[in-house]
């Protein structure tokens, strides 16, 4: 009934304009009828004069979703998800050989060649994507769509496990990246979950707490709707700009509706709050976890000398990218067993202190002033932290940071990664050509 009472005329533009324009396409013939009114993508309509409506949008330019920018990017780097494909084939390639060897049946090699192809093929396609677009009403009354996606690459093991995201870069190829390194790790460790991801396009700082719970419960019903979330079946969790509020929020919203009956409902998601659920130590277990990487390797004699620095954390520097959840954990674990840290950098600047920077006095200043930038304790460092002279550099932010771009300007003796994939092919090749030892 939109369109018709648009096309009477009935339908008048109002103060909120719309995303995609109902008007003919100038210089093209129509028919009488629908065509006339043919919806124009975002890149294709005229910019609006005047400046942005109450819902926050720029009207000085053509604007392109998120999910089509990738089109226009052409750095020379594969995209996120090529990455993880390329990465996935290497190590493809490597055991291909052992486990034609290891099968039993057929007793034709090259029956057994084919099948050994057709597994790893099949371990490398992700398995169910879905994509949602729904309504909710912000606090001044407006009504915005939300879209958001998750993607379970594999069902092998079950439940499918990971992370939900909250940022505006989000898209589905990214989502399915994560999903598959998801697989990957816990298939190496042995851990009896399949791989599973979770994003929505939003930049949390932009809604206020009562908006981004209507959004998060919204999405848990979509989910639900289409058997994406259960305990047993699909286990979200923390990541980029959700925590604990936000699980909360799922495991109340998911068992008072489609979870009323099972008593393990709060299983849907981990990283709930210890009062609903939770287990101590979870928020801290990622940061833990690269401690016990890098330990395994820096107290290993043949490995340091083969990259030129002596055994143990004690009087070692270390770098960090990225001052959220995993970067901070890292540099106060790190610190515990005798490391310096003597740069951090954010998505709004980097400080740096050859004296060190403590990590529990760096933290109360962001609790504060909401960045680390303006630490009395440091000053502002000009340029990127991945290219200071250090032992460690530990990348926790996002991914494709360590390119071919700057892969030769990075000082480091020791790369532990912290963040999904922030390391590309390319960069790496270029690691073990300068004997840089990088821990995935």
């Amino acid at each position: 009934m939109w369109w018709l009472l648009k096309a009477r005329g009935g339908l008048r533009k109002t103060a909120f304009e719309w995303d995609y324009s109902w008007q003919s396409r100038v210089g093209s013939r129509h028919s009488v009828g629908l065509q006339k009114y043919q919806a124009l993508f975002p890149w294709e309509q005229e910019p609006v004069a005047r400046g942005g409506d109450i819902l926050g949008r720029s009207r000085g330019k053509v604007l392109v979703p998120c999910r089509w920018k990738h089109a226009k990017e052409a750095d020379g780097e594969p995209s996120f998800l090529e990455i993880v494909e390329i990465y996935c084939d290497r190590a493809a390639r490597v055991v291909e050989k052992e486990l034609v060897k290891r099968l039993r049946t057929p007793k034709d090699e090259n029956e057994r060649v084919l099948r050994v192809r057709g597994i790893l093929d099949t371990i490398r396609s992700c398995g169910h994507v879905l994509e949602v677009a729904f309504p909710v009403r912000r606090d001044g009354g407006c009504w915005e769509v939300i879209k958001g996606c998750r993607a379970q690459h594999s069902q092998h093991r079950l439940p499918c496990k990971g992370g939900i995201r909250y940022s505006k870069s989000v898209s589905v190829d990214e989502v399915k990246a994560l999903a598959a390194l998801m697989t990957y790790k816990c298939a190496v460790v042995d851990v009896p979950f399949g791989g599973a991801k979770a994003g929505v396009t939003v930049e949390p700082k932009n809604y206020s707490e009562s908006e981004l719970e209507r959004i998060t419960r919204k999405f848990t019903l979509e989910l639900a709707k289409k058997g994406f979330i259960g305990p047993g079946i699909d286990v979200g969790a923390p990541d980029i700009n959700t925590g604990e509020r936000e699980m909360s929020w799922i495991a109340d919203t998911y068992a008072t509706t489609l979870g009323y009956q099972d008593i393990n409902s709060p299983a849907c998601v981990t990283g709930k709050p210890i009062s609903q659920g939770g287990i101590h130590g979870r928020i801290s277990a990622t940061g833990r976890g690269i401690l016990y990487g890098i330990e395994n390797y820096i107290n290993n004699t043949t490995y340091m000398d083969l990259i030129g620095l002596k055994t143990g954390f004690s009087g070692k520097t270390f770098v960090l990218q990225g001052f959220g959840n995993v970067g901070f954990h890292s540099m106060r674990y790190l610190q515990r067993y005798g490391a310096c840290c003597i740069c951090v950098e954010e998505v709004d600047g980097a400080i740096y202190s050859t004296d060190g920077i403590d990590s529990s006095e760096l933290q109360h200043y962001k609790q504060e002033h909401g960045t680390i930038v303006g630490f009395p304790k440091a000053k502002k460092l000009e340029g990127s932290a991945l290219e200071i002279p250090c032992d460690i550099l530990i990348p926790a932010a996002i991914e494709k940071q360590l390119t071919k771009a700057n892969a030769h300007r990075v000082q480091a003796k020791i790369i532990a990664e912290g963040a999904n994939g922030p390391t590309t092919p390319d960069a790496h090749d270029i690691f073990l050509q300068r004997k840089i030892l990088v821990l995935p």
